[in-house]
């Protein structure tokens, strides 16, 4: 096996996966751990995705530079993403789900360029993603759009002290 196909092999089949994941980790109710497992399983989806993207880059660069830009855009969207719901800062959640959505927009992005030769391919998943992504966070409770989340805590033994 050569090269190029040892990166195109695991590059579809994770884009594949992601593209699935996404939609599924959308519509999952957040309160449940599912939705935190089927997210975990779409940033390691991603890290393989991007970074066999950019091993595919690097092995034809002139013709491939575009999806460097989207591999690392969707890498960076994705891990800060997942970072915030680790971490859960003050007014986390609305920026998780822009993130999380732009980083399948970079899936879907990098699908349609592949699959349809218009320039179009590049514009539409942000002309019509970057609406809908807008919509879900104003959607959002209004206390988790401005309530802070606080780091997650196990819960301590009972009489313990903080």
């Amino acid at each position: 096996m050569d090269l190029h196909t040892a990166l195109l092999v695991p590059h579809v089949a994770a884009g594949a996966l992601g593209l699935g994941l996404g939609p599924v980790a959308m519509l999952l109710p957040k309160r449940l751990d599912r939705h935190g497992v089927v997210g975990r399983l779409y940033v390691a989806v991603t890290v393989v995705m991007t970074t066999s993207a950019l091993g595919l880059v690097a092995l034809a660069p002139r013709r491939l530079w575009g999806f460097a830009i989207i591999a690392v855009a969707t890498l960076v969207t994705a891990l800060a993403g997942a970072a915030l719901a680790r971490r859960r800062p003050r007014g986390w959640l609305p920026v998780h789900v822009r993130l999380m959505s732009a980083s399948y927009l970079s899936f879907v992005t990098a699908f349609l360029v592949v699959q349809w030769s218009s320039p179009l391919a590049w514009l539409l998943p942000t002309l019509v993603g970057s609406p809908l992504i807008a919509l879900a966070v104003h959607r959002l409770p209004a206390a988790a759009r401005t309530a802070g989340g606080g780091p997650r805590r196990s819960p301590s033994p009972a009489g313990a002290t903080g």
